[in-house]
């Protein structure tokens, strides 16, 4: 989540280029298929620069409830997000079609704990991205993939500080796919009935 401006728009407002983060999203299908752990195919990406935090949180909701039917979102709640977290939990947690929204606040532990996870799933092979298809953001997620640095402090909890340097662009797309991993949290197996039928 990053802040708003009166100039933002829609995901046409997406600015790279800028010093200002962006807001981004990674739509993720997730596949389980007989594993113990599931799959997560990315199946689309999007962002926004500057945008006001009324009109994204109603893109935000019709992208989820609408368009991708979502199951789950993980939302960067640090900072300008907290608000934009608390009125997404509280519209897309209600109604038949419920949306678990699941916050995530930055600090140094909780993103080194993030870059580990993230490590994990493609060290695994459980994010799996589309192909190139040769449009700007994949370019720019690509571009934020091969910039980004990392650093193990010194000490027994192994802290891994890592990022894109201001020198080199931005993270957003990146930070983005890499709360792909707080989903494994959610327990993503099918139901089924067992023991006796109900009775009325």
């Amino acid at each position: 989540m990053a802040g708003e401006e009166e100039e933002g728009s829609g995901p046409e407002s997406f600015d790279n280029a800028s010093r200002r983060d962006s807001t981004a999203l990674s739509i993720v299908e997730v596949g389980t298929g007989g594993r113990e752990l599931p799959l997560y195919r990315v199946v689309d990406r999007m962002a926004w620069t500057g945008t006001k935090h009324t009109a994204l949180h109603e893109q935000l909701v019709d992208l989820a409830r609408n368009v991708w039917k979502l199951s789950a979102l993980v939302v960067d709640a640090t900072g300008v997000g907290a608000g934009l977290t608390s009125f997404l939990a509280d519209q897309l947690g209600r109604g038949p079609r419920r949306v678990i929204v699941e916050p995530f606040v930055f600090t140094g532990k909780s993103k080194s704990d993030l870059g580990w996870a993230f490590v994990g799933l493609i060290d695994r092979g459980r994010i799996k991205e589309y192909a190139n298809d040769g449009t700007d953001i994949t370019r720019i997620y690509r571009h934020q993939l091969a910039a980004r640095t990392y650093e193990i402090l010194p000490g027994p909890g192994e802290l891994l500080r890592w990022g894109v340097p201001v020198s080199r662009g931005h993270d957003d797309l990146l930070i983005s796919a890499a709360l792909v991993t707080r989903l494994d949290e959610i327990d993503w197996r099918p139901r089924k009935a067992r023991g006796s039928p109900a009775q009325v």
